[in-house]
């Protein structure tokens, strides 16, 4: 099929030049076609064999084709290869967006990390603070049974005292 398309592209060039191709069967001299327009004209132009330009162009095809199949080849090949290009660079484009994403993770890890650190800190003056007020209790609960026990010697101090003022005052004697 195409070399038939590109005969008869060849055919109509050459009618389209002037160069009428002669029809098996019709005589060689002047006036011998009857399809041309212009009846004049035709004596002037030299008549070709039709088979003399199918020739022709089978020729010319077959010195063409093989150069122009090349190409088409070549050319699909770097069609092939610019879909393959095109795919890396899709990846590529794909793969820059994904470190993008793990640049914001890497800032993140990083936020993560700082305030980790200010957990910990809490943590360590939470635990400092704790110790503080379990010693604060601790001396506050001794200083509490210690004036516990000064209050209780007192009283008993007190007591004591009256108990020896009872005796000491003097008594009425009995008579018996």
């Amino acid at each position: 099929p195409p070399i038939a398309a590109a005969a008869l592209r060849l055919r109509r060039w050459v009618v389209a030049r002037g160069f009428e191709p002669r029809r098996r069967g019709a005589a060689h001299g002047a006036g011998a076609s009857d399809a041309s327009p212009d009846e004049g004209v035709e004596a002037d132009l030299p008549i070709i064999d039709e088979r003399a330009v199918e020739q022709l162009t089978e020729g010319l095809i077959s010195h063409y084709l093989p150069d122009l199949q090349r190409s088409k080849a070549a050319l699909q090949e770097l069609t092939q290869n610019q879909v393959v290009l095109l795919e890396t660079l899709e990846q590529e484009i794909t793969k820059f967006r994904e470190c993008n994403s793990i640049l914001d993770i890497n800032a993140l890890f990083s936020e993560a990390k700082h305030y980790h650190s200010k957990l910990v800190n809490i943590r360590n003056d939470m635990m400092m603070l704790h110790e503080k007020t379990s010693k604060l209790k601790k001396r506050a609960l001794k200083l509490q049974q210690k004036r516990q026990k000064e209050e209780l010697e007192r009283e008993q101090q007190r007591e004591k005292e009256l108990e020896r003022e009872k005796q000491l005052t003097a008594k009425p004697a009995r008579r018996t």
